[in-house]
């Protein structure tokens, strides 16, 4: 066969792939005799956008050092949305159509979780809002609202502290701040037993692979979680170099103690300190809002979403949804 018929044969294949829904084959069509002159930005297909309606697009762009998958829809003013654990993008699936009719609305797939590259470190939450900084600045969305569940909400914090000038304000959902307030109860809260875990050297690795659906149904329930949910979110985190990029997430959580500890300068960026009400997280966040108010934070508000524990935009999406619009709205 020559090589011109191989070429065709493959590209004809990966396209196959692509319609099927796997994007991680559809994004090696890219590689294969057809390359772009640009290459920042990749189309994708992740089966997760059928479930979002129409006008949404699912993308990839290389940022510091790494490539982003996000996903992209409607018009207006930026919100930017970060996910925590065991998620990816798609933690805003409910939400992201009902943002849409107002705002451009970006849901990003974390540094190594999901569509977005895995890289031997930089899990650290500064280094993960700089991730971000450059994908707002590539995508060209300028004073952007930044909303972060969990791990997101460390990010989207970090974010606040190293951009404020590019930022209209940032909202943390249900997410303890390392370093502030009550982060050591936090940690040694029994609900939380999975950090230490986590940061176990090399153990994580070997228990985790293979069993990630029956891990993570540990903490998406099922009165809020289908199957399909859970074997997604396994999927996201099945590669290895994905489940690893989860546990140096965490094993980068002394880093982002020292971080915010040393955050001293004032900032009048408004912050939002969301828990769900049922949240073990909720009876600290009056204590890291005053830790943030002590660490120069000048504009900070509680808002305890009604009828939630910890998957806020899961359980409750209109809510997170007419909330994040009450304050995005505002420049």
């Amino acid at each position: 066969m020559s090589q011109v018929s191989r070429r065709t044969v493959l590209a004809g294949a990966c396209a196959l792939v692509a319609a099927a829904g796997i994007p991680q084959l559809a994004h090696a069509s890219a590689e294969i005799g057809q390359r772009p002159k640009r290459q920042e930005v990749v189309q994708r297909v992740d089966p997760g956008l059928a479930s979002l309606g129409g006008g949404f697009v699912s993308e990839t762009a290389q940022v510091n050092g790494t490539t982003l998958h996000y996903v992209r829809g409607g018009t207006g003013s930026a919100v930017i949305l970060l996910h925590g654990f065991p998620e990816d993008w798609y933690a805003f699936h409910r939400v992201m159509p009902l943002l849409a009719k107002q705002f451009t609305v970006v849901a990003v797939d974390l540094r190594g979780i999901g569509g977005s590259t895995a890289t031997p470190g930089g899990y650290d939450a500064a280094n993960m809002a700089e991730d971000v900084h450059q994908l707002v600045e590539h995508l060209r969305l300028e004073h952007v609202y930044v909303v972060g569940h969990d791990i997101g909400g460390m990010v989207a914090y970090a974010f606040a502290r190293r951009y404020p000038e590019t930022s209209r304000g940032v909202m943390m959902l249900d997410a303890p701040l390392p370093g502030l307030g009550s982060w050591a109860a936090v940690k040694t809260s029994r609900i939380t037993w999975h950090i230490n875990f986590h940061q176990t050297p090399d153990l994580p690795e070997q228990l985790i692979a293979g069993r990630e659906a029956i891990y993570f149904r540990h903490f998406l329930d099922s009165d809020t979680f289908s199957d399909a949910d859970v074997a997604r979110y396994a999927r996201a985190y099945a590669a290895p170099e994905h489940l690893r990029a989860l546990l140096e997430i965490y094993r980068a959580l002394p880093a982002n103690e020292k971080f915010n500890a040393a955050q001293q300068s004032a900032i009048s960026l408004p912050l939002v300190l969301a828990p769900g009400e049922n949240s073990p997280f909720e009876k600290f966040t009056q204590d890291f809002a005053d830790a943030l108010r002590d660490h120069g934070c000048a504009n900070v508000k509680i808002e305890v979403i009604k009828n939630s524990v910890h998957y806020v935009a899961d359980e409750q999406p209109e809510a997170v949804a007419e909330l994040i619009e009450r304050y995005a709205q505002k420049d």
